[in-house]
C-alpha cells in the first residue's frame, strides 16, 4: 500500500519512469560497445580501453554536471547533457572501426551522461511528503537494479533483431527521452538550489566531512560489487555444466536480491535513524558477502548470492536522505552525483584487484569482495556520529498544488 500511495502522487510516475529511461543506456554501454567495437575487428585490448574510457568519463563528468545544476537548474543541463551524450553514441555507431572516434564517442558519451538519478534524490523531499521519503528513496533504489536487468537483455534483442550500431542510435534516443520526460516536468522546472555558502569553493559538497565518510563508506561497496562480478565469472567457469546461465544467473539473482530488499526496506515503518541504518546494513552487506568465502556448490552460491543482493539497495535507500541532509546548502545534485562516482569508482577498483588475485585462487576473490564492503562498514560505524545530520527546523508538508509550488530550495 505504501508504494501504491507514492506512486499516485503528483508527477511520482513520470519522474521515476522519465530517469529510468534516461538512465538505461548506462546499463546497455558495456555490452553495447564490446559488441560494436568487436564487429569491426577491433581487438579486446582497445575494447577493454574504450569501455575503461566511458567509465573515467562518466565519474570525472558526474559531480561536474551536478554542480551545473545546482547553479543553473534541472532542464538546461539536463537537455545540453543528453544531446552531447548522444552525438557520443552517434560517433560510436558510425565509426566503431576508428580507435580514435570510438574513444571520442565513449569519453563523450560517459561524461555527458544526464544526471538523472541526482536530480530525482534532489527533487524527492519537494514531491512527496516528509513520511514517505524512506518508500520514496526505496522505490527509486529498487528501481535502478532493473537497468542493469533490462539494459543488457535490450542490447542482446537489437543486436540479434538489427546490429550493434542500431542498439548505440536507441541509446542515444533513450538518454535525450527521459530528459525531455523530467527536464518538462513542473517539479523539475520549477527546483532551484539554495544560495552556496560564501565557503563553498572547489570542493562543494566535499567539504561536509560526514558527507566525505558516508561517500568513503560507500565506496566499499562499489569495491563488492566489482570484485563480485570478477568472482562470478571464474566460479562459472570451474561449475560449468553445474551453474545454468554461468556468471549470469548468479549477478541476475545478486540483482533480484538488491530489488527485495529495497521493496521490503521501504515498506517496513523504520524507527531508527537514517545514520544508524546505515552501517548497520552495511554490516548484514558484509555478512552477505562473506557467506561466499567458503565457495560452496552452485545451487548453494545461488541462494547466498540473493543474500549478498539484499543488504546494497536498502543501504543506498538509507543513505540517498542522509546525502541529501549532510550536503551544504546548494551543493545537493552535485552531492548525489558524487555518490555515483564513488560507487562505480569502487566498482572498477575492486574488479581491477580482483581480477588479478582470481587467477591464484577463487577464495582470495571471495574475501576481496567482503574485505571491500567489510572496509566500508567499519568506516560507516565509526563515523555514525559524523553522520548525523544538524536539526534543522520542520520542513513544510510536500505541495501537491500549483506546480510552481512543487520545487524549491532543498532542506538541509
Amino acid at each position: 500500500m505504501r508504494y501504491l500511495s507514492l506512486l499516485r502522487g503528483p508527477y511520482v510516475a513520470r519522474l521515476l519512469l522519465g530517469t529510468l529511461l534516461g538512465r538505461l543506456p548506462a546499463g546497455m554501454t558495456a555490452l553495447v560497445v564490446a559488441l560494436a567495437l568487436r564487429g569491426a575487428h577491433a581487438p579486446y585490448s582497445r575494447i577493454g580501453a574504450v569501455t575503461a574510457a566511458y567509465a573515467v568519463a562518466a565519474a570525472l563528468g558526474g559531480p561536474v554536471l551536478g554542480r551545473l545544476v545546482d547553479r543553473a537548474g534541472q532542464p538546461r543541463v539536463l537537455l545540453a547533457s543528453a544531446c552531447a551524450a548522444g552525438l557520443g553514441y552517434a560517433l560510436l555507431a558510425v565509426a566503431p572501426g576508428d580507435a580514435a572516434a570510438a574513444f571520442a564517442g565513449a569519453a563523450l558519451a560517459g561524461a555527458a551522461m544526464p544526471p538523472l538519478e541526482p536530480c530525482l534524490r534532489a527533487l524527492w523531499p519537494h514531491i512527496v511528503e516528509e513520511r514517505e521519503l524512506d518508500t520514496a528513496y526505496a522505490f527509486d533504489s529498487a528501481s535502478q537494479q532493473l537497468l542493469y536487468v533490462v539494459g543488457p537483455l535490450a542490447v542482446a534483442v537489437v543486436a540479434a533483431a538489427a546490429s550493434p550500431a542500431a542498439a548505440l542510435w536507441i541509446a542515444a534516443g533513450l538518454g535525450l527521452a527521459g530528459a525531455l520526460v523530467v527536464a518538462t516536468a513542473a517539479p523539475a522546472r520549477a527546483w532551484t538550489a539554495p544560495p552556496r555558502g560564501a565557503g563553498a569553493g572547489l570542493l562543494g559538497p566535499l567539504r561536509s566531512p560526514g558527507l566525505v565518510l558516508l561517500l568513503v563508506g560507500l565506496a566499499g561497496a562499489g569495491w563488492a560489487l566489482g570484485a563480485q562480478a570478477v568472482l562470478y565469472v571464474a566460479y562459472a567457469e570451474e561449475h560449468r555444466g553445474g551453474l545454468p546461465g554461468g556468471a549470469g544467473t548468479l549477478l541476475a539473482v545478486a540483482a533480484s536480491g538488491g530489488l527485495v530488499g529495497a521493496l521490503v526496506y521501504g515498506a517496513a515503518p523504520w524507527r531508527a535513524a537514517p545514520a544508524t541504518r546505515t552501517w548497520v546494513l552495511a554490516w548484514v552487506m558484509t555478512a552477505g558477502f562473506a557467506s561466499l568465502v567458503p565457495l560452496p556448490s552452485p545451487a548453494v552460491m545461488t541462494v547466498l548470492s540473493f543474500l549478498t543482493g539484499l543488504g546494497l539497495a536498502p543501504l543506498l535507500a538509507a543513505s540517498f536522505g542522509l546525502i541529501g541532509e549532510l550536503a551544504p546548502p546548494g551543493t545537493a545534485t552535485e552531492a548525489f552525483a558524487w555518490l555515483v562516482t564513488v560507487v562505480s569508482t569502487g566498482n572498477a577498483a575492486g574488479a581491477a584487484v580482483s581480477g588479478v588475485l582470481v587467477d591464484g585462487s577463487l577464495r582470495a576473490a571471495a574475501v576481496c569482495g567482503a574485505a571491500g564492503i567489510g572496509a566500508g562498514a567499519l568506516v560507516l560505524s565509526a563515523a555514525r556520529r559524523r553522520l548525523v545530520p544538524p536539526a534543522v527546523p520542520a520542513r513544510p508538508p510536500a505541495p501537491h498544488g500549483a506546480p510552481g509550488e512543487a520545487a524549491g530550495a532543498p532542506a538541509h
